[in-house]
């Protein structure tokens, strides 16, 4: 059996975790805003810049802890709550208003004749495949999300105890 973490060593995997899921969030966020803004996606640009802006919260907490700051706990939490707020209602919007003319296009008459001969409009294939990828997307972030906030309050108590001691970075 291994003996637990010392409090110092906790800090340093949640700033490790934190410093990659925010640069990876805030990355990844921007670019797809990019490629929407130059589409002329607004909605998508949008969802894109708020999504990024999860990952520099995390990014700040990151830093507030690095400078010994438990303010920063609160941050990363912040920024895991946000973030599953917004692709929430992300989703929520896109089910409310589904638009499959994109997916449509796509569609070829090879791939629409077994849904034709399996009793279903294209269609209503297309609201279907789009309402699972959305319902597929909010579980997704409810997992992964839910789990980052769990895991920085699993090692809150510890955060604060390597802060108290004297830890160099």
């Amino acid at each position: 059996m291994k003996p637990p973490l010392l409090p110092s060593e906790r800090l340093r995997r949640v700033l490790r975790v934190a410093r990659f899921d925010g640069a990876s969030v805030l990355g990844l966020a921007g670019a797809f805003a990019l490629v929407s803004a130059a589409f002329r996606d607004v909605t998508g640009a949008v969802i894109g810049l708020l999504v990024a802006a999860a990952g520099a919260i995390e990014l700040h907490g990151a830093s507030l802890l690095r400078s010994c700051d438990l303010k920063g706990v609160r941050w990363l939490l912040g920024s895991q709550l946000y973030l599953l707020a917004v692709i929430l209602a992300y989703c929520a919007f896109r089910l409310a208003r589904p638009d499959i003319a994109s997916w449509r296009a796509v569609m070829t008459d090879d791939i629409a004749e077994p849904i034709r001969q399996a009793g279903m409009t294209v269609d209503q294939f297309l609201l279907q495949m789009q309402r699972m990828v959305y319902f597929g997307v909010a579980a997704a972030t409810l997992l992964y999300q839910g789990g980052m906030t769990l895991y920085y309050l699993r090692h809150r108590a510890s955060v604060a105890a390597a802060l108290q001691e004297d830890v160099t970075f």
